[in-house]
């Protein structure tokens, strides 16, 4: 797993998954905001590598406790994430669409 030097301290311990700085599970909030500022001009190469750390991840945690390996739930900690704004959620782009199709009425001849 190679993960960039930014990310500091916020780095898992391994093979608890858990943040070296924080002691939250990793990645954690500040690891996650480090990762796309890291990725942020190969915004694409980030759920890739995040997959892969989901791949080592489930292979750890599921040999300390199968039971507790919820694939849903570790798909959405490693990689659901990577895909959304950083507010968490699909922006609203009504208003600008709204606003981009009343310019281009505008420029229309009559």
């Amino acid at each position: 797993m190679n993960l960039p030097p930014r990310l500091g301290r916020h780095t898992p311990v391994r093979p608890l998954w858990i943040c070296r700085a924080c002691a939250g599970p990793w990645p954690c909030s500040l690891a996650r905001l480090l990762l796309k500022a890291e990725y942020w001009d190969r915004r694409a190469d980030l759920p890739v590598q995040m997959t892969t750390v989901l791949y080592e991840a489930v292979a750890d945690l599921h040999r300390l406790d199968p039971a507790a390996v919820d694939p849903a739930a570790m798909f959405n900690r490693f990689v659901g994430w990577t895909r959304r704004n950083h507010l968490g959620r699909i922006p609203d782009l009504s208003a600008q669409l709204a606003a981009l199709d009343a310019e281009l009425l505008r420029r229309l001849p009559d």
